[in-house]
């Protein structure tokens, strides 16, 4: 190792050392001169321009100390580190320099030097230099890992939390990116759909008002024939009318004798001659508000007698990869093949589960479920904190029935399945929520039967809960009528 001369201030080395000091290089053993071309003054950390390979990696180590004279051995190019100040930094930079020059001394030594000598000299100088080190324990900690290996091994092991946070911020970087593509994509979707939904009803919209028109256009054609049909009665009777006042004023023109001789008839004619009054014209105009009284009220009236209305939709932003959502988000059918979705918070990850798209936190709510052959169901509703990932059966805010392992269950996380005393095939149930009383209730609408209820004070929002778990019907929410919207809100 290198060799470290005892430390002296400047001046008193100034006036102490000799002109020519001589020592005995401990590597190599050969005698030492230290001289001007070898000697070196380190200037707050800058190098002089004659300075050597060596003095300037060993500047990199000891930049720090302000006045150093180094002294390097003619035939191993050994450094001595002599007259240097003391520094906070001295020690751990002497230690940088021990390490950073071991090899490079080594193979220096061992081309002018048998390798046997040179092996033991250096257990010499390491011995020495350890029980200095024991003696004096001023070496830090972090420097005393002279093996490599165990050094890599500390840093290996550093190393694995910021391997593992990377790791977490590759994965998040990646479902973000994906994420980035399924809101593309569902914008690209939803406006197609919101597009047919209102060509849909810009296509009812002018069919209704062709057939407003049409209506309109009857309407005046029957009118007008009809006052038609008076005019032209009007006008043949008037024609009568002009044709016998127009022969009797000519019968008036002739002598006195024939007029007397004619006189009979033509009174006779006049008398027979009755032209019927005219009818008061009435109901004959357009009846403009059968057209246009509430035209906006009664359209959409009409629409929505002809337009379904769902009490509840699904959401797809919570349904399990396994499970499709229709185009109107009011069946959910279950598929083998898993579809790739972003891994967002709000989704089932375990569980072929979706929730509805609008929770209640009040009043009464009902929705009427198909489930027909499905061997595999349940229905409820879920609290808005309840956690969605995992293991969600195992935990509370869930209430549901079911049909699930060939029998009919009611559910409450934690607790066991119930089994239910159904005895036929239920195809539809019905499910009505009584947010303010606290009761959730299960029946049959086909047969009007009661299956199951629960009971529990609620105080947060819950949302419709629907699971899938067979490919052999979808679960479809039917739709009802206005009134029955109108008596739910």
């Amino acid at each position: 190792m290198m060799v470290i001369m005892a430390q002296e201030s400047p001046q008193n080395a100034a006036q102490t050392r000799p002109k020519k000091v001589q020592n005995d290089c401990l590597l190599c053993g050969r005698e030492f001169y230290p001289s001007k071309s070898n000697k070196h003054r380190l200037f707050h950390g800058h190098k002089s321009e004659n300075k050597t390979e060596y003095a300037v990696v060993l500047e990199e180590l000891v930049g720090k100390l302000q006045d150093t004279t180094l002294a390097v051995c003619g035939i191993c190019r050994t450094l001595l580190l002599r007259y240097d100040r003391v520094s906070k930094d001295a020690e751990r930079i002497k230690w940088l320099i021990k390490d950073t020059w071991r090899k490079m001394r080594e193979k220096r030594c061992a081309e002018s030097t048998p390798s046997m000598e040179v092996k033991r000299r250096r257990e010499v100088m390491d011995t020495a230099a350890s029980d200095e080190d024991d003696d004096q324990n001023t070496t830090p900690s972090s420097l005393q890992f002279t093996d490599s290996a165990a050094a890599k091994e500390k840093l290996k092991t550093a190393l694995k939390p910021l391997q593992a946070k990377l790791k977490i911020l590759q994965d998040f970087q990646k479902t973000s990116l994906q994420t980035a593509e399924h809101i593309k994509f569902q914008a690209q979707y939803t406006e197609g759909r919101i597009k047919d939904e209102f060509v849909k009803l810009r296509q009812s919209l002018s069919n209704d008002e062709a057939a407003r028109k049409k209506a309109l256009r009857e309407e005046e054609e029957q009118k007008s024939q009809t006052l038609r049909k008076k005019i032209e009665r009007m006008s043949k009777e008037m024609s009568s009318l002009s044709a016998t006042i127009i022969a009797t004023e000519e019968e008036m023109k002739a002598e006195g004798a024939l007029f007397l001789q004619n006189y009979d008839a033509t009174l006779k004619r006049v008398s027979q001659c009755k032209a019927p009054d005219p009818e008061d014209i009435s109901g004959v105009l357009i009846n403009v508000p059968k057209h246009l009284s509430n035209l906006k009220f009664t359209v959409l009236q009409k629409m929505q007698k002809a337009v379904d209305y769902t009490p509840v939709t699904f959401d797809p932003n919570s349904a399990h990869c396994n499970l499709i959502v229709s185009e109107d988000l009011t069946s959910v059918r279950y598929s083998d093949e898993e579809q790739t979705l972003p891994d967002n918070p709000e989704r089932f990850d375990m569980f072929a589960c979706v929730l509805g798209s609008e929770g209640f936190d009040s009043g009464s709510r009902c929705w009427d479920v198909e489930v027909g052959d499905s061997t595999g169901w349940f229905l409820g509703v879920m609290s808005e904190s309840a956690q969605r990932r995992n293991k969600i059966f195992s935990r509370s805010g869930i209430w549901l029935v079911g049909h699930f392992c060939g029998e009919y269950k009611a559910h409450e996380p934690p607790r066991s399945p119930a089994l239910l005393p159904v005895k036929e095939k239920l195809q539809r149930i019905r499910v009505q929520l009584h947010w303010d009383t606290g009761k959730l209730s299960f029946s049959d609408p086909l047969t009007d039967t009661h299956i199951h209820s629960f009971t529990h004070t609620f105080t947060e929002t819950l949302f419709p809960f629907f699971g899938v778990g067979c490919d052999i019907s979808p679960l479809l929410i039917l739709p009802v009528n206005s009134s029955v919207k109108k008596d739910s809100l």
